[in-house]
Order: C-alpha cells, then sequence, then structure tokens
C-alpha cells in the first residue's frame, strides 16, 4: 500500500510538473526567433565594403550615362549649327550663280537617268540643271551628316555604316533605310552605348533561411 501510495505520488508530481513547463516557449523559443527573423535580419545586415560595393557600380553608370548624354547634346547641337551655315552658304551660290553650263554632275548622264521612266517623253534644257544642282546639295548635306557620325565614333574615314547612321537619323532620309547596311548600323549603335563593368562584391548574395525547428513533443530532442 505504501509502495502504491508513493508510486502514486511521484507519478502525480512528475506529470504536475511536466505540466508546468512550457515546451513550445522555453523549449523551442530561440529556434522558432531564429526561424522567423533570421531571414528578415540577414538580407539587411551587410558589411560596409558589400554595401560600398554595391552603390558603386550604380553611381558610375549614372555618371557615364550623364556624361554620354551632354557630349551626345553638344554633338546635335554642332550638327545643327553646321547645317545652318552649310544651307546659308548654298542658298547665297545659288543667288550668285551666272554660269549654268558647268556642274559638278553630267547632265547627259541625269537626262538618261530621267528618261528611265516611260511616261517623260520631252525633257527642256533647264530640267537636268536643276536636278543636278539638287542632286549636289542633297550628296553634300548626307556627307556632312555622315561625317558627324564619323567623328563620334573617333575615326577618320568616312564608311558606309556612318551613311547608314545619318540615314537612320534623319527623317527626311527614310526612303533610303531599305538599301543601307542595317547589320552595320546595329553595330555601331552597341559600341556607341557606355559599358560599366562592377566589382565582383557589389554584386547582391543570396541568404539560405535555416532549417524549421523540431516541432514541440519531437521524440529524441533533449531540452535542457
Amino acid at each position: 500500500m505504501d509502495q502504491q501510495g508513493h508510486g502514486q505520488i511521484s507519478a502525480t508530481g512528475i506529470v504536475s510538473s511536466a505540466a508546468a513547463v512550457p515546451y513550445g516557449i522555453a523549449c523551442y523559443q530561440p529556434n522558432q526567433m531564429m526561424g522567423t527573423s533570421a531571414p528578415g535580419s540577414a538580407g539587411s545586415i551587410q558589411s560596409p565594403t558589400q554595401a560600398a560595393g554595391a552603390s558603386a557600380p550604380a553611381s558610375q553608370l549614372a555618371q557615364h550615362q550623364h556624361a554620354y548624354q551632354h557630349i551626345h547634346q553638344q554633338q546635335q547641337q554642332q550638327l545643327q549649327q553646321q547645317l545652318q551655315r552649310f544651307w546659308s552658304n548654298q542658298y547665297q551660290e545659288i543667288e550668285q550663280t551666272i554660269d549654268f553650263k558647268n556642274h559638278s554632275l553630267p547632265l547627259a548622264r541625269i537626262k538618261k537617268i530621267m528618261k528611265a521612266d516611260e511616261d517623260v517623253r520631252m525633257i527642256s534644257a533647264e530640267a537636268p540643271v536643276v536636278f543636278a544642282r539638287a542632286c549636289e546639295m542633297f550628296i553634300l548635306e548626307l556627307t556632312l551628316r555622315s561625317w558627324n557620325h564619323t567623328e563620334e565614333n573617333r575615326r577618320r574615314t568616312l564608311q558606309k555604316n556612318d551613311i547608314g547612321a545619318a540615314i537612320t537619323r534623319t527623317d527626311i532620309f527614310d526612303f533610303l533605310v531599305d538599301i543601307v547596311p542595317r547589320e552595320d548600323i546595329k553595330d555601331e549603335v552597341l559600341a556607341s552605348v557606355p559599358r560599366v563593368e562592377g566589382p565582383a562584391e557589389g554584386l547582391p548574395y543570396y541568404y539560405m533561411p535555416p532549417q524549421l525547428a523540431p516541432q514541440a513533443g519531437a521524440p529524441g530532442y533533449d531540452c535542457q
């Protein structure tokens, strides 16, 4: 009887003490806090070197883009000034022209091209003269715009891709887009884009969250 009563008392003490211990809070509270707060805190905590490395490429890229836009704007303003002077000189030359017989382009060749149209039967003597002057101004303006693209790429030789770039940039020349090499234009555009390569430590790193804590009362888990 005494042994049975003693056994019941000890069992009751064990149950009461077990009920008084909050397993979910006392034993697993550190793991639960680590599982919930670790991902957020780890994503926000960075070393000074990593923070500086992450901001450096962005600032350098912004500086390069600003400098490139500033240079491009200056070049466009310079081109507009050159075009204004060009057309002003052309108007003066036209007004001062007296000799209409000598031209840079052969009138016979122009007349032959005009007669390629079957509907054209008769051509006056003044028509090839006007075409010759118009073709000359067309070539001069297109050359001026192409040379501007040559200087943008720091070259001294005018190439066919410079002519293609001048045609692409000018709306009044859009009828010539189909006859220019588009591949060369794409290469020139890609080459003119500034590129900034940041350091490796500036790349964002990824944080793997810790494993989930075992549930309360899991077998084999010792809480001390």
